[in-house]
């Protein structure tokens, strides 16, 4: 906040009357400019502090006047602060006050939200000249109250050291500008209300993800303890296959959750970092992750689709190689605007030549074809001469009904 002094040039007489009705025409022009230019300012959402400076010194222009200020009200000390201005010595703005009682012209714009106009403070009953006004020689002063957000916010000032009269249009001028200050004070209000609810948002996010995290881990905690005691090997890999899965579901949903959009996500990424996981989590096989670059996809169908995936991978290290382990790839590709194609590969002893997906009777086929119809996804399966090849052909967004 810098003072910016105004033109110390008084208005020239006029030579005609002629001449002085084309300078009022030409003012009043050069006014609604100046509520134009106010106004675009507001609405690119400029800085407060640097649209209250620019309307100080444009109200002071539109007004041919060498001082304005905008005056902030301050409840606690009954007074109102110089917020911004033109014409001002070093140390008024930011610093400098005037009393906000109604023997003060602008503390009685405040306290009635009338417009005052003092053509003749040296003469003004009705009010005391305030200090600051009499140490800048100030002979004439108006003032337009400065709405808030359900408030005041104090006042718009302008004064001048020279004689004349400011007029009703100078008061409608003022006003419009005020008023344009007053749109966006109410705009940061309803800005820091929605930043706030964001906010609180952001918050009850976390809080319901860390849970939600905290809950599938004991889960898979709980399944992994009951595996450990029990002495059927039969019913210890369907517990120790369930936790695989409860696990897998709480690292997709600890995944997505650092997102800034929750409502979609990046899916090449995603998947990365779910493959990158898989390969922590299978010991004895290396999930290898590759694709074309960047695709977005709604939240909803990313999960499942990290799913599908990961029962994909699962039963390729479960069926293709045995405990020397060996490489699974997944790759990622753009068929076009609406479709990826997802492959899941290995290289180990194959599929049996009559296996049909829908036929099998194991939980992972059985939740891998649920998923596909789920996601309205194509799971294809050719034939390769050696290892097993998953193809899936999954749309984008949800498609729409007939």
């Amino acid at each position: 906040m810098t003072e910016t002094p105004s033109a110390q040039v008084e208005p020239p007489p006029f030579a005609s009357p002629d001449s002085k009705v084309a300078h009022d025409l030409s003012l009043r022009i050069r006014q609604q400019e100046i509520l134009a230019e106010l106004g675009v300012l507001s609405l690119r959402g400029t800085p407060f502090q640097e649209l209250i400076d620019a309307a100080a010194r444009l109200a002071a222009e539109g007004l041919e006047a060498e001082f304005c200020k905008v005056l902030e009200f301050q409840p606690e000390e009954r007074r109102l602060l110089v917020r911004a201005g033109v014409g001002w010595d070093a140390g008024v703005i930011g610093s400098a006050t005037i009393g906000a009682d109604i023997e003060s012209p602008a503390g009685f714009a405040l306290q009635t939200g009338a417009p005052v106009v003092s053509n003749q403070l040296e003469n003004e009953k009705r009010f005391r000249t305030p200090e600051l006004l009499a140490d800048h020689g100030i002979r004439r002063a108006i003032n337009v109250i400065l709405q808030g957000d359900g408030a005041p916010y104090g006042v718009l000032e302008v004064d001048s050291t020279f004689e004349g009269d400011f007029s009703e249009n100078d008061i409608a001028f003022l006003q419009g500008a005020a008023n344009i200050i007053g749109l966006a004070i109410e705009r940061q209000k309803y800005d820091r209300e929605l930043r706030s609810a964001l906010d609180h948002q952001q918050v009850m996010l976390k809080e319901i993800n860390h849970r939600v995290k905290n809950s599938l881990q004991l889960v898979t905690s709980m399944l992994n303890i009951r595996a450990s005691s029990q002495s059927d090997p039969a019913v210890h890999s369907v517990l120790t296959e369930a936790a695989a899965r409860v696990g897998a579901i709480s690292r997709a949903h600890d995944r997505l959750y650092r997102s800034a959009d929750v409502t979609r996500i990046e899916i090449a990424t995603y998947l990365g970092e779910v493959c990158n996981d898989l390969t922590q989590a299978i010991h004895h096989c290396e999930i290898a992750f590759s694709c074309e670059g960047p695709v977005m996809m709604p939240t909803d169908r990313a999960i499942n689709l990290a799913l599908l995936v990961t029962e994909l991978v699962t039963n390729a290290a479960k069926h293709a190689y045995g405990e020397e382990g060996g490489r699974v790839n997944v790759e990622l590709k753009t068929e076009n605007s609406e479709t990826i194609s997802i492959t899941v590969q290995d290289h180990g002893k194959g599929l049996p030549d009559d296996f049909e997906p829908k036929g099998s009777h194991g939980l992972g086929m059985r939740l891998i074809t649920a998923l596909s119809k789920q996601l309205h996804a194509v799971l294809e399966i050719p034939k390769r001469d050696t290892g097993a090849w998953f193809v899936l052909r999954v749309p984008l967004t949800e498609p729409q009904q007939a």
